[in-house]
C-alpha cells in the first residue's frame, strides 16, 4: 500500500490527516470488504475488538464522503494495479503467451453487477433508491480483477453501456494510441458504430451477435481450417450494418453441438477460433465475478 501511494509523484490530493492517516484508511477499507460485518457502525466495534484501534465514528463517515479520499483512493488503485501486473510479469504469467497474435493487446473480460444500496444512501426527490454496482474487468493476461468504473451508487437508476462508453473515451484522452485494448462483452454492449469509431483509438471489442441484428452478408474471410486453434470454426465472414462493416465467427461447439456467433472489430489476422476462446474464457470467469462481486459489500 505504501509503495503504490508513493508511486503517484506529483499527488493533488495530498494532504495531512492527523486523525486518519491516509494509509490507515486504505487499510480500514480492505478490512471492511473482507470482514463479515452488517454495517459499518458493526465494523468499527469490530475493529476496536480485534485490532485495538479506537475510531470515533464521526471520523470514520466523514471520511468515507471525502472528495480528496476519492480521488487518493482512485490514484491508488492504479498504482497498486500496476505493481501487481508488473510482478505477476516479471514472475512470467501470462495466460495468452500461447497466443503470440495477441500479444500487442490488453485484454479485459468485462461485466456489470449490482448489489443492494448502503443503508444510509440518500432517497431521490420521488422518495425511492436503487440497486448499487459498477462494472468489474478482469485482465485475461495477468488474471487481475479490478473495479473498472462506477455506474450508480443507489440513488439513481443508471444503465452500465453508457458508463462503460464514457470511460473509455475517457481513458483515450489520456492514454497512447498505439496501445491496443480489446474488450470482451455481453450482447449489450454491441453498437457498431461506436465501436467502428474506436479504432482509430485502438479500442476493440468480441460480443455475441444478437437474434435480432440486421446485418448483410459482405464477404467470407479465408482462415486455416487445419490450424487446432479453429476447430469448430463454421464460417468467417464480414457483415455490414448501415454502412459499418464488423466480422461475425460462426462456431459450433464440438461437445455439445451448440452454434454460437460471435462478433468483433478485431482485425481478419486474428485466427476465428482465438475469437471464440476469449469470448468462453469470458463465460469460464463468471464464477470468479460473482463470487467476488457478491462477497464485496457496500459502504
Amino acid at each position: 500500500m505504501e509503495r503504490a501511494l508513493l508511486a503517484e509523484r506529483h499527488p493533488l490530493w495530498a494532504r495531512s490527516c492527523p486523525e486518519l492517516k491516509d494509509i490507515d484508511f486504505i487499510r480500514l477499507g480492505l478490512l471492511r470488504c473482507i470482514s463479515v460485518v452488517d454495517s459499518g457502525r458493526h465494523f468499527l466495534q469490530t475493529n476496536e475488538q480485534i485490532y485495538g484501534q479506537l475510531l470515533p465514528h464521526s471520523t470514520y463517515f466523514k471520511s468515507l464522503k471525502s472528495h480528496r479520499r476519492t480521488s487518493m483512493l482512485e490514484a491508488f488503485e492504479q498504482q497498486s494495479y500496476h505493481l501487481h501486473a508488473e510482478t505477476l510479469l516479471s514472475q512470467g504469467i501470462d495466460y495468452l503467451k500461447a497466443f503470440p497474435e495477441l500479444d500487442e493487446y490488453t485484454i479485459e473480460a468485462a461485466d456489470g453487477h449490482f448489489i443492494d444500496h448502503a443503508c444510509h444512501t440518500e432517497k431521490n426527490s420521488k422518495g425511492k433508491v436503487y440497486a448499487a454496482g459498477g462494472i468489474y474487468a478482469l485482465n485475461l493476461r495477468s488474471g487481475l480483477l479490478r473495479f473498472l468504473c462506477l455506474v450508480t451508487n443507489g440513488t439513481q437508476r443508471h444503465q452500465e453501456i453508457p458508463v462503460l462508453r464514457d470511460h473509455i473515451e475517457k481513458q483515450n484522452k489520456g492514454n497512447n494510441s498505439s496501445q491496443k485494448h480489446l474488450y470482451v462483452y455481453d450482447k449489450a454492449v454491441t453498437d457498431f458504430a461506436w465501436w467502428d469509431r474506436q479504432k482509430r483509438h485502438a479500442n476493440y471489442m468480441i460480443s455475441m451477435l444478437k437474434e435480432n441484428s440486421i446485418a448483410t452478408l459482405v464477404e467470407s474471410i479465408p482462415f486455416d481450417a487445419r490450424h487446432e486453434i479453429n476447430t469448430g470454426v463454421e464460417a468467417y465472414s464480414v457483415y455490414e450494418n448501415k454502412g459499418i462493416k464488423f466480422n461475425v465467427v460462426d462456431y459450433r461447439d464440438p461437445e455439445t453441438g451448440k452454434l454460437h456467433r460471435f462478433v468483433t472489430t478485431l482485425p481478419m489476422t486474428i485466427n476465428p477460433g482465438t475469437i471464440a476462446m476469449l469470448y468462453f474464457k469470458r463465460w469460464t470467469i463468471e464464477k470468479t465475478f460473482n463470487n467476488t462481486k457478491t462477497r464485496c459489500s457496500s459502504f
